[in-house]
């Protein structure tokens, strides 16, 4: 379930996004304790290692104590060791010697004997107190006779720094739990002051724990917040999965209602509405389609069955023998032409038969429907006009055939006894043009929009006593479409009506 839930993917994005600038802030701030810790250190063991080496040479340093050019290395910096001076790379860190004769642990090394007693004043002396273990303390080596003075709270294993670099100046050191401030005078003398870092390590302990407490809090309300964001940014995505399952089982009526249409998931969801209203629409037409379609079946096959029954029920003669089959055969006729019209509808709407594309002049076209269907006009007394001008274009000419040839039905079958056709062609646009209009009864206004719709017939009162199917114009527009081309009508009861299709050339 974490591996697949989109919720559960960002909030472990969240937490590690979070979670990696936590420890990155951390760490930094915890250096920037550490470096404050020991600059604040260094400058209280400065003026002390001043103090001394003043007092053990009887004179100031070369260069002056305090802050200034002679001061080498401090702070993160100061661990370099002694000598470190800022150009070049760091030496080594510095190594200790000890006396040959210091075999004693647990105490400072004692001064060496013969070594003259130094004595520190009372400014100096209140300095350092002594009988603090984590205290200030001190220790002054001789460069002849080694260590000749030290404090009594100095660390056991206090030995004297290696002299580094080829400046004077203090330098700093961390060793052994302590920081280290000492000074090499020009002879070779060496005064050091140092002091425990026991407190700075409780001091980091409840800088880290402070630190991790503070993050963890930070980690949880990020979490949190980033938890609410989640889930209110998908719950629209839920919304939309379960309205899409129940139209899904069957309820094409039902619509997707986001919460908020102007964000990206509202546009989705208005898409998906008008996808589902296509999809209700068109199993509609199917739907229907497939009753009508059954309907217009039913109708011949039941002539067929009712002319049958009536020819087996007693003997007849051969003339009623023949009316029956003619009868029949009509009957079989108009389903061939039913099932015909089906099968063309199904090409068309797969795409599946591909249209045989050459050059072709609209005009042509239309002059050999004419001459087609004149037979059938003069039948029923409708005279045929034609005004056709060349309009080239590249179709299929077997198909724009068969829209010509239904319109112009349609325009005879539907006039009036003496009514008139008029078939135009032309150039327009940059588009090829025909018209067909005839002087018969019209289309009702409110049937105009549908009379493209299969099995759809303007006047069912009339055609249900006439074998037409209403799928004429449904292939009509199919085979325009299918052309790019575009099919309008326009129509006037008691007047007549007017199609124009127009097709690129």
């Amino acid at each position: 379930m974490i591996r697949t839930s989109i919720r559960a993917r960002l909030l472990v994005w969240i937490g590690l996004l979070v979670g990696a600038m936590l420890l990155g802030f951390g760490f930094t701030a915890f250096q920037l304790f550490r470096a404050n810790e020991l600059k604040r250190i260094d400058a209280e063991l400065e003026p002390r290692v001043a103090a001394i080496a003043q007092t053990f040479r009887g004179a100031p340093p070369p260069g002056g104590f305090g802050p200034g050019p002679h001061r080498t290395n401090s702070g993160p910096t100061a661990d370099r060791g002694p000598g470190f001076d800022g150009d070049g790379p760091p030496p080594e860190p510095p190594e200790f010697s000890r006396p040959a004769n210091d075999t004693r642990g647990g105490k400072a090394p004692p001064p060496q004997p013969g070594a003259r007693e130094i004595r520190f004043g009372a400014a100096i002396a209140a300095l350092f107190d002594e009988s603090a273990a984590d205290g200030f303390f001190y220790a002054m080596w001789k460069r002849e006779s080694g260590l000749v003075k030290h404090s009594a709270n100095a660390p056991a294993r206090l030995a004297q720094p290696l002299a580094g670099g080829t400046q004077p100046g203090i330098k700093y050191l961390t060793a052994d739990g302590a920081r280290l401030a000492y000074y090499y005078t020009e002879r070779g003398d060496c005064a050091l002051v140092g002091v425990s870092l026991a407190a700075v390590a409780r001091a980091e302990r409840s800088f880290v724990w402070w630190l991790g407490g503070a993050g963890a809090l930070v980690l949880g309300v990020g979490l949190g917040g980033g938890g609410w964001l989640v889930t209110r940014a998908l719950r629209p995505i839920g919304e939309i999965g379960a309205a899409a399952r129940r139209i899904a089982a069957g309820n094409l009526h039902e619509r997707i209602q986001p919460s908020d249409r102007d964000s990206e998931l509202g546009q989705l969801a208005d898409v998906l509405n008008n996808t589902f209203a296509r999809l209700e629409t068109s199993f509609a037409e199917q739907r229907q389609f497939t009753a009508d379609a059954s309907h217009e079946v039913r109708t011949p096959l039941t002539v067929i069955i009712s002319e049958a029954q009536a020819s087996l029920a007693r003997p007849r003669t051969g003339q009623e023998y023949r009316e029956t089959l003619e009868v029949c055969l009509e009957a079989a006729q108009d389903m061939r032409r039913l099932a015909e019209s089906l099968l063309d509808l199904a090409r068309l709407d797969s795409g599946q038969e591909a249209n045989r594309r050459s050059a072709c002049d609209l005009a042509e076209i239309a002059d050999g429907c004419v001459a087609l269907v004149r037979p059938l006009a003069e039948a029923r007394s409708v005279t045929i006009a034609a005004e056709l001008a060349s309009a080239p274009l590249t179709g299929d000419p077997a198909r724009l055939r068969q829209v010509l040839v239904n319109l112009l039905d349609n325009a005879i079958y539907y006039n009036y006894e003496r009514g008139a056709v008029t078939v135009r062609t032309r150039r327009e646009d940059g588009v090829a043009v025909v018209e067909v209009a005839d002087t018969g009864s019209g289309i009702a206004p409110d049937d105009v929009p549908h009379i493209f719709q299969r099995f759809y017939r303007a006047n069912r009162a009339r055609t249900q006593t006439e074998r037409r199917a209403g799928l004429g114009l449904a292939i009509v527009h199919s085979i325009v479409e299918a052309h790019g081309g575009t099919i309008a009508v326009k129509s006037q009861l008691g007047l007549g009506t007017t199609f124009t299709v127009r097709l690129p050339v």
